[in-house]
């Protein structure tokens, strides 16, 4: 992607309609330095447009009062057009942030599209309705969308995250403004031409690239039901500030500083060659990265020398060349924070095993050299705080409960694994970590699995029922003394209000 992109349009309740304001987001390649892109930055104008076309979608429109079944058609017409295009999104977003193409297409790309395909099964097994015994009688409980979701995703994974909020939002009936970053807004528009191509009904979905001060302002419109954030805890501290002012529900996924236990018992080349994808992913600007490595005092040294060549193996440079390993950070204010931290560090008295500056060769782009550290102490700044960089740092333990605590002792608790040759044992230090996600002798998300954190990593799930029901809210009916529901509304197949098929309203 080396052509100027220019879009001169937002895309409003499902049409690209001419800006109310004047500002131009550039966007400029991490590897280049150059721009590559100019979008329209929403404005507070538009943000009324976009909440007034979704409060008529769920108050008066077809969206929410069809069947599960109608609209799964329409959700899976996108999903299956994302996977026909899922290397032009990888591209365009290796062309915005810096992940590497190879990777790309995985991560950023398959992976979104597999969010997609996930959500859809989850809500066609979902249970949308139940009857209970009550202490007066029979009451039915209700599961129904919860109304218009703001959701505003970070420039790192954007189209992973979109798919995230996006699917199970609509999917429930709810219709949808995705707040895209100033950084990678150019992907947003690949998605808005497919969301168009699929059918959803006027008002359903918009899309608004802008700053952080015309995401405050749409999270708290009082026109919002919900806002599901992916970002910094600073930033989901605010958010979650401002949505209270109306008391708007909100899913937060913030940062980490994960840990991977490496236990004496552990191949040394499977811990390494299984850590290290996941320690250096978008160059290490992933929030799920594991950049706190514990290892063994006994095997410090054999630890050491393996994951400092396993660094300095790593081929960086030009994000789009499919060799490419590890490429330029987002942004220049990326590369200066990871090269501060990479100071501190030093400053604090850890040792660089390796990297540790600039990449030689690479006079243009916001490249940081993988730097790995050793002789790190948990209570440094650089084992404390998230840089979102290619920085990691290797910390020794004593023993297995030194290696728990110092997991433990962190303020987040998004993500971690544990490496050893004993699986049972694997999974029982699994239970002793404070984390939302764990993994034993390997490291995934999976999408029908709970994903959320502990402490400072976030408020709330995604994926799975349990992120799925992050978009109903419950309704308890109590029925009449002698009900006997109908078969259809027993058997959720029909379209009447109150079937378990996921329809909010209907014809009865």
């Amino acid at each position: 992607m080396t052509e100027l992109v220019e879009h001169g349009q937002l895309f409003i309740g499902g049409e690209l309609t001419d800006p109310l304001g004047t500002d131009v987001i550039e966007v400029v390649s991490p590897h280049t330095e150059e721009v590559i892109g100019r979008v329209p930055h929403a404005s507070r104008a538009d943000v009324d447009r976009a909440v007034a076309a979704a409060r008529k979608a769920f108050d008066e429109g077809p969206w929410p009062r069809m069947t599960l079944d109608e609209r799964i058609e329409v959700v899976t017409r996108i999903k299956d057009a994302f996977a026909v295009r899922h290397e032009e999104f990888a591209r365009i977003i290796s062309s915005e942030n810096g992940t590497p193409f190879t990777s790309s297409v995985m991560v950023q790309a398959l992976a979104s599209m597999m969010v997609w395909d996930a959500a859809i099964t989850t809500a066609r097994g979902f249970t949308y309705e139940e009857r209970r015994d009550g202490v007066l009688g029979k009451i039915l409980v209700r599961r129904e969308p919860v109304g218009v979701v703001a959701a505003v995703v970070p420039w790192n994974v954007p189209q992973f995250t979109a798919a995230a909020k996006l699917a199970p939002a609509l999917l429930s009936g709810c219709p949808a403004i995705l707040k895209v970053s100033p950084e990678t807004p150019l992907d947003a528009y690949l998605l808005a031409e497919i969301a168009a191509e699929a059918g959803l009904p006027e008002g359903v979905l918009s899309i608004l690239p802008a700053d952080r001060e015309v995401s405050e302002y749409l999270v708290g419109h009082p026109g919002v039901d919900k806002v599901s954030f992916t970002g910094s805890v600073a930033a989901g501290k605010r958010v979650m500030e401002v949505a209270a002012r109306n008391l708007t529900r909100v899913t937060l996924e913030l940062g980490g500083k994960s840990a991977a236990v490496i236990l004496p018992d552990a191949d040394a080349r499977t811990a390494v060659d299984g850590i290290s994808p996941f320690a250096w992913m978008i160059n290490g600007q992933a929030c799920v990265a594991q950049t706190r490595i514990l290892v063994p005092r006994s095997r410090y040294d054999e630890f050491a020398e393996a994951f400092a060549a396993a660094a300095s193996a790593l081929k960086v440079g030009d994000p789009l060349d499919p060799a490419t390993e590890l490429g330029p950070l987002v942004a220049q204010r990326q590369q200066r924070r990871s090269l501060d931290y990479i100071r501190i560090g030093q400053e604090e008295g850890a040792k660089i095993l390796t990297g540790g500056g600039r990449p030689a060769g690479l006079e243009r782009g916001w490249y940081v050299e993988p730097t790995l550290f050793g002789d790190v102490d948990n209570s440094m700044r650089i084992a404390r705080e998230e840089i979102f960089g290619p920085v990691i740092c290797l910390l020794p333990y004593g023993d297995e409960a030194e290696a728990v605590r110092i997991a433990n002792d962190s303020d987040y608790g998004l993500s971690g694994s544990v490496w050893t040759a004993d699986d049972e044992h694997g999974i029982d230090i699994a239970r002793q970590v404070r984390t939302g996600t764990y993994s034993v002798n390997t490291f995934s998300l999976d999408m029908f699995g709970p994903f959320g954190g502990y402490k400072n990593s976030g408020l709330g799930r995604e994926f799975g029922p349990e992120g799925y029901g992050e978009y109903l809210e419950h309704k308890m009916i109590h029925l009449p003394a002698g009900y006997e529901p109908p078969v259809a509304a027993a058997g959720g197949t029909g379209t009447a209000a109150g079937t378990a098929d996921g329809s909010a309203a209907g014809e009865a």
